[in-house]
């Protein structure tokens, strides 16, 4: 199955659930890994067990979150010891299968999270290999799951999973309804401390997406020494600092968290009311999953864009792709629901 649908309308429940009550429903041997679930990053691996251990808390299903970053042994004992549930990041897992670790002979349920950006970040390899070390399509199911399905991921799906059936909940590529979208074109230099002012009458949570690690660290301690709560996460930091980051955000110690799109897949926070783009997106897929981290479950959010006159053109493409009408004179903004 393929499921395309909005960031936040549940997609994690969706394959979660299901996956839960059948393994309740019909009891296997103790030691037999059952189902398992590949993401793209560490924060949406550990976000989705989370959602297990909450799921099955008064249940004896068990899991484990695969990721790297972090030593490979309680992972491994984990899986040696076998466990019901497996949610892993592609590269470690297959760490831990070419050294003969873990038993997926008895597998019934394969689910891709966030399948496309796997491919945007050149999983697609490993993930092949997984799946050919996996029992055969015809003895397991096979669930794909993202906001976004381009063609060439389709192409992909259909090579783990012939005949799917593509189940889609609203627009196949574009943002959620209930976020409202604003531009504003100002040259880069001027960035920076537009931000801050824009931050500091806002009473809104904040993810300020960049294009780059060096790029985030800087807009962090630029806008941490106009006094705003600001701290930076992206790839070069440890697993560690990531954590301690983003739990410090759900807090609320820190009010605005400055990220690469390392955080724009798979960060489920309720209280994030505002999604900055410090710089356009290099793609329309990821315009629409950085502003998704707003507006979910039904809420309301909003996506400013900071947009060099330079940039024009690709924030034109996005609002010509979405229909949306975020481009104005160059000393105003335009504002506008989807």
């Amino acid at each position: 199955m393929i499921g395309c649908a909005e960031t936040g309308t549940g997609k994690t429940a969706a394959f979660l659930l299901p996956i839960l009550s059948r393994l309740l429903r019909e009891p296997a041997a103790v030691g037999v890994t059952r189902a398992l679930v590949l993401a793209p990053t560490r924060e949406l691996v550990t976000q989705i067990d989370d959602e297990v251990q909450g799921f099955a808390y008064h249940t004896p299903v068990s899991s484990v979150a695969v990721y790297g970053g972090v030593p490979m042994e309680p992972q491994e004992r984990a899986l040696k010891a076998g466990v019901d549930i497996v949610i892993a990041t592609p590269g470690r897992l297959l760490d831990h299968m070419r050294s003969g670790v873990g038993d997926f002979s008895k597998l019934e349920v394969f689910v891709l999270d966030e399948a496309d950006r796997m491919m945007d970040m050149g999983f697609w390899p490993d993930v092949r290999r997984i799946a050919e070390a996996l029992p055969p399509s015809t003895e397991r199911q096979t669930m794909l799951f993202s906001a976004t399905m381009p063609d060439e991921v389709l192409k992909f799906a259909d090579a783990l999973a012939p005949d799917a059936v593509y189940l889609q909940v609203g627009s196949r590529r574009g943002p959620a309804a209930t976020i409202t979208h604003e531009a504003r074109l100002l040259p880069a230099r001027e960035k920076a401390a537009f931000l801050a002012r824009y931050l500091r009458c806002s009473r809104e949570q904040a993810i300020v997406f960049v294009n780059t690690r060096v790029g985030c660290e800087r807009l962090a301690r630029q806008l941490a020494a106009s006094g705003l709560r600001a701290a930076a996460i992206h790839a070069d930091r440890s697993q560690k600092e990531r954590t301690a980051v983003i739990e410090a955000f759900r807090a609320g110690r820190i009010r605005t968290l400055v990220a690469t799109d390392v955080a724009a897949r798979g960060l489920d926070i309720d209280a994030i009311g505002l999604i900055v783009n410090y710089e356009v997106p290099r793609g329309l897929d990821t315009y629409v999953h950085r502003v998704g981290r707003t507006g979910r479950k039904d809420a309301t959010g909003h996506a400013l864009t900071l947009a060099d006159p330079h940039e024009r053109e690709a924030l034109e493409q996005i609002e010509k792709a979405f229909g949306l009408k975020l481009v104005g004179d160059d000393a105003e903004s335009a504002s506008t629901d989807e």
